[in-house]
């Protein structure tokens, strides 16, 4: 298609993208300022343009093709190229401003972020911050994030890659369990302790540690399988077992007394440990509101 047809594409290729992140007619059209039939004669004129159907319509809601996967895929990234554009004009003002989306996994979020988003709201109050706290890993342009923050041992390898911090999952249990059970000494003691699972998946009660050149795999039990690491701490603080927790959710319970930290000369494998990635698409341009976000979070945590 030549740039004279394509042209007067692109406003529908726009309205398009804003259809399906509305969810249907009537919420874009608000969004736009327009009718509902109008946004509607701009669909069906785009799949004349593209002879492709890009939507399957109901009387509910609205369902892509395998075509209209591709096109919005492809339309999203023209919006947030065209959006890079409008912030080049502005990545050297002195006053950043606009909307940040950010994504954070939750524990990470609620332990050691959630002071600093305010915190940087406060420094920075032109900018509308948008947290998006999930701890499924999404994706910059089909989920609208401009930084995704998150525990990984690899980083999304087509995405700028920042590392802020490390975290690790270390196993603790409380004085008083301890104390009536006694302390393990190697991991293969484990499966006669009461042991507190995530529980996300039937290979989550087989604990993995290596040691140097040694390794040890056990099967461990316990009667409470919990995912959320707050009231796994709760948990463990109660007494009804030994866990795994990140490093920065146990540290205060640690530094009080109320968490032991046991077979500390192990290293425990899995999940939810690794680097803190701070990452995003690459791009020429970076808008100021991103860079100042960067800086602060980076100078906040190191």
């Amino acid at each position: 298609m030549n740039t004279n047809k394509l042209i007067p594409l692109l406003p529908d290729l726009a309205i398009f993208v804003t259809v399906i992140e509305q969810g249907n007619f009537s919420k874009a059209a608000k969004k736009l300022g327009v009718t509902p039939s109008a946004v509607s004669r701009q669909i069906s004129r785009l799949e004349d343009a593209l002879a492709l159907k890009l939507l399957q319509r109901t009387t509910r809601q609205l369902a892509l093709t395998e075509s209209g996967r591709i096109t919005f895929d492809y339309c999203k990234q023209m919006l947030d190229a065209a959006d890079q554009a409008v912030s080049a004009s502005s990545s050297a003002s002195t006053t950043p401003t606009g909307l940040l989306r950010i994504a954070a996994p939750k524990s990470l979020a609620n332990q050691v972020l959630r002071p600093l988003f305010v915190e940087f709201s406060k420094t920075y109050p032109t900018i509308k911050l948008h947290l998006k706290v999930t701890d499924r890993l999404l994706d910059p342009i089909h989920d609208a994030v401009d930084i995704l923050i998150h525990i990984n041992e690899k980083p999304i390898e087509s995405l700028v890659n920042i590392k802020i911090g490390r975290t690790e999952q270390i196993l603790c249990a409380s004085p008083e369990y301890l104390q009536q059970h006694g302390t393990p000494t190697h991991p293969e003691q484990l499966k006669d302790y009461s042991c507190i699972c995530l529980g996300e998946n039937v290979t989550d009660n087989r604990w993995r540690f290596t040691k140097d050149n040694q390794q040890s795999t056990v099967h461990v039990n316990g009667s409470y399988l919990v995912n959320h690491s707050g009231m796994r701490r709760d948990a463990i603080e109660q007494g009804l077992g030994i866990g795994t927790l990140p490093d920065f959710v146990a540290k205060e319970a640690i530094k009080e007394g109320l968490l032991v930290p046991i077979l500390e000369t192990w290293q425990l494998q899995g999940n939810y440990q690794g680097d803190i990635c701070l990452q995003f698409l690459q791009s020429k341009y970076m808008p100021s509101k991103s860079r100042v976000f960067i800086d602060f979070i980076k100078d906040k945590i190191n």
